[in-house]
This record gives C-alpha cells, sequence and structure tokens, in this order.
C-alpha cells in the first residue's frame, strides 16, 4: 500500500482509499487451483446479493473457460471469464472495490487476452444498470432489453479494431 499525507477533511473514505490503495493485479487463473477464491467472490455478488439462483450461477462452462482474477495486494476482489467463442462473462468485484476501476482492469485483461487468441468480436450480457461501463470499453447494446436470473439484461457486443 502506498503511504501518503492526505490534508483534506472532507474526502469519503473511498477516495481516500482510491487514493492509497496500491495498483491492482490482475492474472489469468485456473479453476481447478483457485476455485475457492472464485466461487467466493461470485457467491458473495452474485448469490448473495443479487439472489441469483445456485444452479444459474455455476454451469459446465466454467470448466473450459479462462478464468481472471484480480487482486488486491494479494487479495482476490475481483473475477471474469472468457469463453472459447469470445464471450465475457461473470464479471464480479467485491462491494468495498467497486467504483475503483477493478472492473475496468479486469475488462481490459479479457479484452487483450481474447484478442491474443484472435477473438475480435467479444460478447456480453450485461445487467441493464452496468450498460454504460461495458459502452465505455467499446460495447454496443445488440438486443432488446430481457430477464435472466430475475434481472434485466441486454447482449453486447464489441468488435476488436
Amino acid at each position: 500500500m502506498r503511504m501518503g499525507v492526505i490534508s483534506c477533511c472532507n474526502w469519503s473514505n473511498k477516495e481516500v482509499w482510491s487514493l492509497l490503495m496500491s495498483d491492482i493485479e490482475v492474472r489469468i487463473v485456473d479453476w481447478q487451483q483457485d476455485n475457492a477464491d472464485l466461487r467466493r467472490i461470485r457467491e458473495t455478488v452474485f448469490i448473495a446479493e443479487q439472489s441469483v439462483p445456485p444452479e444459474l450461477e455455476w454451469d459446465s462452462d466454467d470448466a473450459e473457460a479462462v478464468h481472471f482474477l484480480a487482486l488486491e495486494s494479494g487479495y482476490p476482489i475481483g473475477t471474469a471469464r472468457l469463453l472459447n467463442d469470445g464471450h465475457i462473462g461473470r464479471v464480479s468485484v467485491l462491494r468495498d472495490w467497486r467504483g475503483m476501476n477493478v472492473g475496468g482492469a479486469l475488462m481490459k485483461a479479457v479484452i487483450n487476452e481474447a484478442e491474443r487468441r484472435g477473438l475480435n468480436e467479444q460478447r456480453l450480457t450485461a445487467q441493464v444498470h452496468t450498460t454504460s461501463f461495458y459502452e465505455r470499453l467499446g460495447f454496443k447494446v445488440v438486443s432488446e432489453e430481457f430477464l435472466e436470473a430475475g434481472l434485466p439484461h441486454v447482449d453486447m457486443l464489441r468488435k476488436s479494431h
């Protein structure tokens, strides 16, 4: 963690932490070896916070997907996965680290890996309230709104240059 003097009393804790926080590391991890961390984050975000039924959260794609783990000072704080067809999913960041560009770092790593693999079209299904986040990364909405796991979603597509 970087240390420094903060001389403003009107900042929120989140603003202070974002200044003090060390750089976020995103790495590709193994589904079997890092299963506990991946599951802990996804269970917290999707099952506990968003009430996604467990049977919808866990699927056979996990075994074949490329998994990404975001860490802050070695502590796992976010996940994402990339399927062989360029579909990105299960993007999740623990609540205390939201708004600190962890999701952006995760997505940039996933997009870079997709492009490295020759997957020049990346697709995802986004919760409607997150579409502006994905649009900033070059994704465009390509469907009407629909319900998935009881939450409003849209399909989005990004084409690499």
